[in-house]
């Protein structure tokens, strides 16, 4: 079903509580359910998805979400770009005007509307999952400097999942949610720098989150997207920024303060570079990765003792 609530528009998340407000876009997926004996309240967990640059792909999102509920999952993709249409249209536009922040600020509305909507959907066993660029906010989202400002009333995800997730931003207060972290790629991702992904990782470690980090050998980016083997785009992953605790966030190669369309598009300019890089599927890695995430899901959904 689709489903459609309030959210905002911070372009970084100092901007939150002043942020335009925003109405969020989905499509829900349930279990399949008894009409004569309905799901208990808080009965059901939830993950809720955040697509890539290139918007939902059926062979991805969809089919995910599809996978989740008939496992007794319940799942929405957010379509962070239908709702910002009046922002930006095109691919690189898009990047520029609709930032991670402003997917973040739709998947913590998520959080706070489901349950309430919904109340058979256990609100203490939400994953927030992230592809691409999506992974990006999805790795943000579980630093006290976002979720503080996203979700003041206290609503938290209880883990976060990154399918191929470029390490671009490192955080200056080393404080988490406490939720762990599941970070996927490829070493053929040409997107992902190894190490900077391994210093994120220790960052969530120190900030209070477990998190795991699994490489598959000669992966490319979206293995599990359905499109064949292709060179596309342009390489991003020389850019380096850096959210402050007041949470603005800055270029470290410019010094450049990211606080607007322009400023952005000056950076990402300054740090992208003009070659391509490769995606393709994979049903091999598609295969062990939804056993990775499965294994993931299976220890935070896991009702708590006591």
């Amino acid at each position: 079903m689709d489903v459609a609530f309030p959210s905002s528009s911070p372009f970084v998340p100092a901007d939150a509580a002043r942020a335009e407000p925003t109405t969020a876009l989905g499509r829900l997926y349930m279990p399949r359910s008894d009409e004569a004996r309905p799901a208990p309240p808080r009965s059901i967990p939830a993950v809720v998805m955040l697509h890539g640059a290139g918007g939902i792909r059926y062979a991805r999102e969809i089919t995910y979400a599809r996978q989740l509920a008939a496992m007794g999952a319940a799942a929405v993709v957010l379509d962070v770009f239908a709702a910002r249409r009046d922002r930006a249209l095109g691919f690189t536009e898009r990047l520029i005007e609709i930032t991670e922040t402003m997917a973040l600020a739709d998947a913590y509305a998520a959080l706070r509307h489901l349950p309430r909507r919904h109340p058979e959907i256990d609100p203490d066993r939400v994953v927030l999952v992230g592809f691409s660029y999506g992974a990006m906010a999805a790795m943000y989202g579980v630093w006290a400097t976002v979720a503080e400002r996203l979700a003041p009333e206290g609503q938290r995800f209880a883990g976060h999942v990154a399918f191929y997730g470029p390490c671009l931003a490192r955080f200056e207060e080393a404080r988490t949610t406490g939720a762990p972290v599941l970070m996927l790629y490829g070493t053929g991702d040409e997107l992902i720098d190894p190490d900077r992904c391994a210093a994120f990782a220790e960052d969530l470690r120190r900030g209070g989150s477990a998190a795991t980090v699994i490489a598959y050998p000669e992966a490319l980016h979206q293995w599990d997207g359905g499109t064949p083997p292709l060179r596309i785009g342009r390489l991003l992953g020389a850019c380096r920024l850096s959210v402050g605790a007041d949470g603005r966030v800055w270029d470290l190669r410019t010094g450049l303060p990211m606080t607007g369309p322009f400023l952005r598009r000056l950076i990402l300019a300054a740090c992208v570079e003009d070659r391509p890089y490769m995606m393709g599927a994979d049903e091999a890695v598609r295969t062990r990765s939804n056993r990775d995430l499965g294994r993931f899901l299976d220890m935070v959904f896991r009702p708590r003792q006591g």
